[in-house]
């Protein structure tokens, strides 16, 4: 007789990529540079600088992983990619201090609408930790302002290693204590299931439709077969019985 399939082992923790599938990016920093245009006069196309400005998210970041560039947490690449850019709208005579306000804008991103709540219900029956390329103190800030109820920050710069380096997914599981299959990694974004599944999470796609602008194209659908497809982190809660 064959032997039966072995049962997968039970899921302990949740680990989310945070920008994109947790909060808005998008309309955050579109908000936040218009405001501080707007104290200095300046009108520009907020929406295609908030898209020009993540556009060098993930090079700065590759340029770490490659070891072209040390290792630096996301608000000085942040702050880099910043520089390069408001030349390049024609915004200049900015201080010190407003260029590091406005580099802080991802400090001070908008939850979705279903992340709060749907969050708090998941924490009823799991450990909730981050597995984001966000550094912990700027985690630890957008927690704190939109009430995100993480149990632990964890991610890229805890283990100086920019996903999807296997490194990022790894040391975050055996820091909770746990094996990788026993952890879910849950994203918007398909480059980040199927590196973490390649390792053994269980993994959870929640599609962000918007989270580029009303005309985006990438990561509208599953591109393997994840073990669960959510709607929202509301839905997530309600197919993990929370």
């Amino acid at each position: 007789m064959a032997s039966a399939e072995p049962a997968k082992p039970s899921i302990r923790a949740l680990t989310f990529d945070v920008f994109g599938t947790v909060v808005d990016w998008r309309s955050g920093i579109i908000r936040e540079a218009e405001a501080s245009g707007r104290s200095r006069g300046i009108s520009r196309d907020w929406a295609k600088f908030a898209d020009a400005w993540q556009a060098l998210y993930r090079p700065s970041m590759d340029r770490v992983r490659r070891g072209e560039l040390p290792w630096k947490p996301l608000d000085e690449l942040h702050r880099s990619a910043l520089e390069q850019i408001l030349p390049e709208f024609g915004i200049e005579g900015l201080s010190e201090a407003e260029i590091d306000h406005l580099n802080r804008a991802w400090h001070r991103l908008d939850p979705w609408p279903d992340a709060v709540a749907g969050l708090s219900r998941l924490r009823r029956g799991y450990i909730l930790g981050t597995l984001s390329n966000g550094n912990v103190a700027l985690l630890v800030n957008m927690a704190k302002r939109a009430g995100l109820p993480w149990d632990a920050i964890l991610g890229a710069e805890v283990a100086r290693h920019y996903k999807p380096d296997p490194e990022a997914y790894l040391y975050t599981a055996a820091l909770l204590g746990l094996r990788p299959d026993e952890c879910m990694m849950v994203a918007a974004h398909n480059r980040d299931l199927l590196a973490a599944g390649a390792l053994g999470f269980r993994t959870a796609f929640v599609p962000r439709p918007t989270e580029y602008g009303p005309n985006q194209t990438a990561d509208l659908a599953p591109e393997r077969g994840y073990d669960i497809l959510a709607r929202d982190l509301i839905d997530l809660a309600d197919k993990l019985g929370c």
